[in-house]
């Protein structure tokens, strides 16, 4: 494997250990520490802090390279969650939700990963590379979960030490980052003619990236941080939850062994609409129980339609610009997509307490329909066949 793959890919598991755990234990956090409605504001701040700061991000790594802005994202990540446990032992909702900014910064730059794996191999390889660079999420699936099981209680009050081992972990991420000797932007990169986001949005395969990736993040998001709601509400322990969400994390990752490949072999559109259908049979699943087998089933689905759908948008849409046009480009792809992550959390622990789990369920459905019934309008425009061989 190239180094600078294997890197990209120990740096994703880093941050998504981050991630992981933040995620399984922040909505509990945030119920302590304030009302039921809030729960998920701290994880909405952070993922609106992903948000608006895309595209400065895009335009530092033009000036100064990605790796000095991943390893600057890194060392933020280990700030925020030093604030996170500060704010945690003195029981401050504030400081909580301050430092989920700080965490959303790390979480920023993270989502240049796998760009960055696409622009380090030739261009028949982009869906492999990403791929590879995303299987880092497997390291994160095993060690976020276990450790907010085993830390959680270590000190008082509960999560404090879960938040300590993390600055750990964000600090080996800026360690991964300074091996990397990723290239930086050459002359014949920066010559030629740049496309207006209007005219690269009149292109059908541009739009479908775009959306694919809204549409399937949001949704995942969305009922990924209900669920530890939910299932609290079903009357299911923490430690439950925490491998519900570890096998989630699983599912989301460990298809990227094989995802690249089958994109080769299939076409990015078939994997895409694959991916839309494994998140239809996460939604029966999930309202058809609420006992831990039927949270576990559904969000493993969920998991595996987010890979399908966010591996297959990502390498459609490197297909879909020029290379004056990617910071443009990546950056608003995941404004975007973080924008749509932002508002999903935000309004998913009210959507649970007013509404339920089965109701999100239902309505998560409806954008995932029309997903795919786009992926399917193009393939019939384009005669691209359904087969699987």
């Amino acid at each position: 494997m190239n180094l600078n793959i294997a890197l990209l890919a120990l740096s994703q598991a880093s941050m998504m250990t981050v991630i992981s755990l933040v995620l399984s234990s922040s909505a509990l956090i945030g119920l302590q520490l304030s009302s039921p409605d809030l729960a998920t504001l701290p994880l909405a701040v952070q993922y609106l802090a992903t948000m608006i700061l895309l595209y400065p991000i895009a335009r530092l790594m033009e000036r100064y390279g990605r790796k000095l802005i991943f390893l600057m994202g890194a060392l933020f990540g280990a700030i925020g969650l030093s604030i996170a446990a500060i704010g945690i032992n003195f029981g401050s909702f504030m400081l909580f939700a301050l430092a989920g900014f700080l965490i959303g910064i790390f979480n920023a730059v993270g989502q240049y990963y796998r760009f960055a794996a696409a622009e380090a191999v030739p261009g028949n390889s982009k869906s492999i590379a990403i791929s590879l660079t995303l299987t880092g999420g497997i390291l994160a699936a095993i060690a976020g979960p276990i450790l907010a099981r085993y830390t959680k209680n270590i000190l008082q009050p509960t999560f404090l030490a879960s938040f300590i081992s993390l600055i750990v972990v964000a600090l080996l991420g800026a360690f991964f980052a300074s091996r990397m000797t990723l290239a930086r932007v050459s002359k014949e990169d920066d010559a030629g003619s740049k496309r207006s986001l209007y005219e690269l949005a009149r292109n059908p395969r541009f739009l479908l990236a775009v959306s694919g990736g809204v549409i399937g993040y949001s949704i995942m998001n969305l009922l990924m941080c209900a669920t530890p709601l939910a299932m609290l509400c079903a009357h299911l322990d923490f430690s439950q939850t925490a491998t519900v969400i570890q096998w989630h994390i699983v599912a989301m990752f460990a298809p990227s062994l094989f995802t690249g490949i089958l994109i080769r072999k299939i076409g990015v559109y078939v994997v895409m609409l694959l991916g839309c259908m494994a998140i239809l049979l996460g939604v029966v699943v999930a309202i058809n129980g609420d006992e831990l087998v039927y949270f576990e089933l559904a969000l493993i689905f969920l998991g595996v339609g987010w890979n399908f759908l966010y591996i297959g948008s990502t390498t459609l849409l490197t297909e879909t610009y020029r290379p004056t046009e990617k910071s443009l480009v990546q950056s608003f792809n995941d404004t975007l997509v973080f924008l749509s992550v932002t508002i999903a959390t935000f309004f998913s622990a009210r959507l649970v307490n007013n509404f339920g789990w089965e109701a999100i369920n239902i309505y998560a459905s409806i954008p995932i329909i029309l997903l795919a019934l786009g992926i399917i309008f193009i393939m019939r425009s384009n005669r691209i066949s359904l087969r699987l061989d």
